[in-house]
């Protein structure tokens, strides 16, 4: 017998890739895209109705956007950690089911530490069960990726509406109202005649502020609606 016969074969080594970064390109872009390229309002055109509805004053927009975010991202987070447990054909119902225990959360923390705010917002929280961006995340991105790289689409998603129906609501209640955050800007810089508009605290104010906006983002980007 030869002794290259005895010879024991080569065992190769396997490389082990480096872990992706926290922050990599592509995570950033997962962040990134839903604030400007692929924004869900004005891209989109997902989650109207609230952004015209309650932009009337900044304080009750500003309390939408975190209920929102905060619904998106730990949404996502569940739905990526259980989707392989999920089976395919009951996937919208469990989706809703956890969107709904979540949107009951944030309603109940608002009645109990914020009723006035409960007040003014009304069923427009229980509305984020049914917008469509909340939705569209989970079935888009969340049913085929990993948990962190689903808080961090929640988290664009979420700032993505959330900057956008803020813009609406700061020059709704400052040409509609004269303030912002109820502080009176006019009178401030003694301008206290100024006269206030009352279509922006209508909801046609709401959609010439809205389709301003996305005048300006689409023609920024380039996008160009198929």
């Amino acid at each position: 017998m030869s002794t290259e016969a005895l010879e024991a074969p080569e065992v190769k080594e396997e490389v082990k890739q480096p872990a992706e970064a926290l922050f990599s390109k592509r995570r950033r872009h997962i962040v990134a895209d839903p604030l400007n390229e692929d924004n869900p309002i004005t891209i989109q055109v997902l989650g109207i109705c609230s952004a015209l509805a309650i932009t009337i004053k900044m304080e009750p927009t500003l309390v939408m956007s975190i209920a929102v975010v905060s619904v998106i991202v730990f949404s996502n987070l569940i739905i990526s950690l259980i989707r392989n447990l999920i089976p395919g054909r009951v996937r919208i119902i469990v989706q809703l089911a956890i969107i709904a225990t979540l949107v009951t959360l944030v309603s109940e923390v608002l009645k109990a530490y914020y009723f006035d705010m409960y007040k003014v917002l009304g069923a427009f929280v229980g509305l984020i069960i049914t917008n469509c961006i909340v939705m569209g995340r989970l079935e888009a991105f969340a049913m085929a990726n990993k948990p962190y790289d689903s808080i961090l689409d929640g988290l664009g998603s979420g700032f993505g509406y959330a900057w956008i129906i803020l813009v609406v609501a700061f020059f709704r209640e400052l040409f509609g109202s004269g303030s912002v955050f109820d502080f009176k800007v006019f009178e401030a810089i003694g301008l206290s005649n100024f006269p206030t508009n009352g279509l922006m605290v209508d909801s046609i104010g709401a959609f010439m502020v809205l389709g301003i906006l996305i005048w300006v983002q689409r023609s920024k980007t380039g996008y160009v609606e198929h």
